[in-house]
């Protein structure tokens, strides 16, 4: 059976069958009287029947098509109750309130300080890339359990968290109860509290390789000390300076650890208190004079006569040029020089720069001189008493600061190590302050 053409009333394609069929007779009888086949008064017969029968056929009262049935009516767009949207945005913690699809519905403001601006009608996967989180999300809103997905970011800074996603049924819905209706999503800064245990892990853990060869010496000169050498005099006096020796190296290597511990807990808060650069540089330079003139070493400092602030800690400054002049005392003492300069650059912002005038290092070292335990030279490091810590504390000390550090050296002339910092001038121009 034909079908009748989409948008074509049933009838009037009736019709147009009954017109088609008496014009197919009236040429037939046309043809048959022209033929002779047939009377001409019969043909007009025929003829007027057809037409009268397709008349009355074409004016027949329409036959009405069955009704398709209605599609639903769209339901109204869900609407969140402001009692709802500010308990999410009262929240001490970055807060989202999700459709069940995934789209926001309320964002508060610490979910831009946290994770980035959120748009209210934007899927999730536009805010949140973590497919952990948007899989929990999903599967939450569908069986209406809790769940809690942690998870790391490494750019732009290292940093952990923890989404903690709940399904509710909140929403104003007209005709629809069932499942949830709404997912409430939650965020928590882990970074902290991983860093504090990263830290205390480290600290063990370098702790453990570091003391091992100390103590073993101590318990071996012990050991020696209470068996042969018990009445040996000569023995004795030369066992315990070593003794004593490795006993000040583990406690320089507990202050440092201890030191780097401290600096890396605070490294994402910036220092706010003014301080001198120069009068500290000075300052360092003076406390190191006596190990200078114990290795014949002098130390030229060159500083401008117009103070240098910046901002800083002041401990922690002290600590950064005491290391960086006792490594070029220790490891430059051949140049028997050490120059230290303070001035501003181009841009207002303060350089110092220790260089020293000894073996140089070499290329291949530059990269790994701030890492922890890396040494040049293991012998040399540890028979000038050295930790394998002071570029380490240096380097988080600078990032603390905000500032920069550059190391260039060549095998036979000198390292120079610089340290940049922005002046309290040149913060103020960039922040867009003026003094007053």
């Amino acid at each position: 059976m034909s079908q009748t053409p989409p948008g074509i009333p049933w009838q009037r394609t009736r019709r147009s069958r009954v017109l088609a069929l008496a014009w197919l007779l009236g040429a037939i009888v046309v043809t048959g009287t022209l033929l002779d086949l047939i009377h001409p008064a019969f043909a007009a017969l025929v003829v007027a029947i057809a037409l009268a029968a397709a008349f009355l056929l074409g004016t027949e009262p329409p036959v009405t098509q069955e009704a398709a049935p209605a599609a639903p009516p769209t339901p109204p767009r869900a609407r969140v109750e402001p009692a709802v949207g500010a308990v999410v945005a009262a929240l001490p913690e970055p807060a989202l309130l999700l459709t069940p699809d995934g789209d926001i519905l309320v964002a508060n403001a610490r979910v831009a300080m946290a994770i980035g601006p959120a748009r209210v009608g934007d899927p999730l996967s536009f805010l949140v890339r973590v497919p952990e989180v948007l899989e929990a999300v999903r599967t939450s809103a569908q069986d209406g359990i809790p769940r809690r997905v942690e998870f790391g970011e490494r750019i732009p800074l290292d940093r952990w968290l923890e989404a903690h996603i709940v399904p509710l049924r909140l929403l104003e819905v007209p005709g629809q109860v069932r499942g949830p209706d709404t997912v409430l999503l939650t965020f928590r800064d882990l970074t902290q509290q991983r860093r504090v245990e990263q830290m205390r892990a480290d600290f063990v853990a370098n702790a453990s390789h570091e003391l091992r060869t100390p103590l073993a010496s101590l318990s071996g000169f012990i050991e020696t000390l209470m068996g042969p050498a018990r009445n040996d005099a000569a023995a004795r006096e030369r066992f315990l300076g070593i003794m004593g020796a490795q006993a000040r190296r583990m406690s320089r290597l507990i202050d440092d650890l201890l030191s780097l511990s401290r600096i890396e807990l605070n490294a994402h808060v910036r220092p706010d208190t003014q301080v001198e650069l120069g009068m500290i540089v000075a300052h360092v330079c003076e406390t190191l004079s006596p190990l200078a003139r114990e290795r014949g070493v002098e130390i030229c400092v060159t500083r401008p006569e117009e103070p240098v602030p910046v901002l800083g800690d002041r401990d922690e400054l002290i600590r950064l040029f005491e290391n960086l002049v006792e490594n070029a005392l220790k490891y430059g003492a051949a140049g028997k020089r050490v120059e230290v300069s303070i001035a501003k650059d181009g841009g207002g912002d303060a350089l110092v720069s220790i260089r020293d005038f000894g073996p140089g290092i070499s290329p291949e070292h530059l990269p790994r001189l701030t890492e922890r335990f890396y040494r040049v030279d293991v012998v040399a490091s540890r028979d000038q008493g050295g930790t394998g810590l002071g570029l380490a504390i240096v380097k988080h000390i600078v990032a603390r600061h905000r500032g920069k550090l550059a190391v260039e050296s060549q095998p036979g002339q000198g390292a120079t190590f610089a340290v940049r910092f922005e002046t309290l001038a040149t913060q103020q121009k960039n922040s867009g302050l003026t003094e007053a």
